[in-house]
């Protein structure tokens, strides 16, 4: 079994079922089955290669497949997963068939007409094959490709499916700009950094590239071309400006792989690549990014409490919460980095459930504006009691998992930069009140008639709202299921990444603190 090579496996099943519905085929009239059916099969077949992944060697790679791709340029296909990578790849897989699910009422009627739901459908499982290889990626040429073929399908989804035609474009291309902008500066590094690296037929593999000595003004470039790379993609202050124009006109399940998943690389990179290949600049640049992180913490709450617009509050909600995890990266300490790693996993939860919610109250109220909504608690429990639930999840209530990550971040933090872990302190607060009050404003109260204004719009009336339909529930009840065992017992995500954060901390060559009887506690 340890030979099989369950990752390419896990890259080309989406892959055949994105051509199943592209090309000519009689499964073309059934996209909705076909997408489902095969994202099905995915996490089939990712709980069947994790089953083979061994806990006690979660610090190194496993899975492992390495062949000869550009032999000339040193450039390999060379996949393997420790145990982040591991927990991310299932969470990719996890995700995209609820975002499957909410399809079906999302894409179903509007585009049925064009084939544009049987396209859309296509484009996410191609996506979710990038997602799978990046994560994987143990090539750092390789890794650079996914990282930018990542952004077509992305790009298509954004400007070819949003709701406004006038601003869907202009969010897409704001998108693939900032990111291309990103990836051409990390190119430079890659390459600058293959300069410096044995070379040969496999002179991109990051095992031959970390542990070099390289001049130390020269790691520190190669380190920022990288890093720049990943702040964009994270998103961090003040590169983050792309993320709520995207968020806004993104079909909701678009925004929830966007957002819960592709974000993510980012912060993997900063932790699989910056930390291990550029260790002297990543201490020589921690103090600068701490303060970065702090400030995306109160900078992106502080602009959530401020949206009138749903889907803009969620995308400054993560640009908050990534503040978290690159916190707990750069801190060094082996608690800090666990609790980043479960928190990429835990924020793909919770934000992927909040932008398929939204989604559905936009579809029915045709307007994402906080201002359109009020009264819903009666009208619609089920939704309501979803909605708090997965909010509660995104505040980082005891119980569900979002809590147990942000507490070994800031715990971790604080042992050896406690100015910054009390000021992000102040961010678990904010919390509190973007979602408390979002959902005051959204459910509670009298449900009220609309205004002169809504009637021009021929906005829906509130009192005629359906509540959600069986397969929408199922789309965000899983998620619930997953926020709740691992609000209760982490400790098989925690086994997973605990040693990654380990082996993080000493490549890096930071003094690690101990792990206190609470972190010991949390993580049982």
């Amino acid at each position: 079994m340890s030979h099989f090579p369950w990752l390419t496996l896990l890259i080309v099943l989406p892959l055949l079922g994105s051509l199943a519905l592209w090309l000519p085929s009689p499964l073309r009239g059934r996209a909705r089955e076909v997408a489902l059916v095969f994202a099905l099969a995915e996490v089939a077949v990712a709980v069947i290669a994790a089953a083979g992944f061994d806990t006690s060697r979660a610090g190194e790679h496993q899975l492992v497949e390495t062949h000869s791709w550009i032999a000339a340029f040193g450039v390999s296909y060379a996949v393997g997963v420790d145990g982040v990578g591991l927990a991310l790849v299932l969470m990719s897989v996890v995700l995209v068939p609820l975002v499957v699910l909410a399809a079906w009422r999302e894409q179903g009627s509007v585009h049925e007409a064009t084939d544009g739901l049987r396209r859309y459908l296509a484009l996410a499982l191609l996506l979710e094959a990038f997602m799978v290889a990046v994560f994987a990626a143990r090539d750092v040429f390789f890794f650079y490709v996914l990282f930018e073929a990542m952004l077509i399908p992305v790009y298509f989804m954004i400007g070819g499916f949003g709701a406004d035609r006038s601003r869907r474009r202009y969010a897409a291309v704001k998108f693939l700009l900032y990111s291309l902008a990103g990836g051409l500066v990390m190119l430079i590094g890659v390459i600058a950094l293959y300069m410096q690296g044995p070379g040969g037929p496999q002179g991109f593999l990051t095992d031959n590239l970390t542990g070099l000595s390289l001049d130390p003004s020269v790691e520190k470039w190669l380190f920022v071309s990288f890093f720049i790379a990943f702040a964009i993609k994270a998103p961090m202050f003040p590169v983050h400006t792309w993320l709520p124009d995207a968020a806004e006109q993104a079909p909701a399940g678009t925004s929830a792989l966007l957002v819960g998943v592709l974000d993510k690389v980012g912060t993997f990179g900063m932790l699989t690549l910056c930390l291990p290949l550029f260790p002297n600049a990543s201490r020589w640049a921690a103090p600068f990014i701490i303060v970065l992180a702090v400030v995306s913490i109160i900078y992106g709450a502080l602009l959530a409490i401020g949206q009138k617009n749903l889907f803009r509050l969620v995308a400054y909600t993560s640009v908050s919460h990534f503040g978290f995890i690159v916190l707990g990266i750069f801190a060094f300490t082996s608690t800090s980095i666990s609790g980043s790693s479960f928190y990429m996993v835990n924020h793909g939860l919770s934000t992927g459930g909040l932008f398929l919610l939204v989604g559905y109250l936009v579809a029915r109220r045709r307007s994402p504006e906080i201002a359109d909504f009020g009264g819903l608690q009666k009208q619609v429990p089920v939704l309501a009691g979803l909605f708090l639930v997965v909010g509660l999840s995104a505040l980082s209530l005891p119980g569900l998992s979002t809590f147990i990550s942000e507490f070994l971040v800031i715990v971790g933090t604080f042992a050896v930069h406690p100015a910054a872990a009390i000021v992000a302190s102040i961010g678990v607060v904010l919390a509190a009140i973007y979602v408390l009050w979002t959902y005051q404003r959204v459910f509670t109260g009298p449900l009220p008639t609309n205004t002169p204004d809504q009637d021009v719009r021929e906005l829906p009336a509130l009192g005629r709202f359906a509540d959600v339909s069986v397969v929408e529930r199922w789309a965000v009840v899983p998620l619930i299921a997953l926020m709740l065992v691992l609000g209760f017992w982490p400790r098989p995500a925690l086994d997973l990444v605990r040693p990654s954060a380990v082996t993080s901390v000493q490549q890096v060559g930071a003094q690690d603190v101990p792990q206190t009887t609470a972190t010991s506690e949390a993580g049982k």
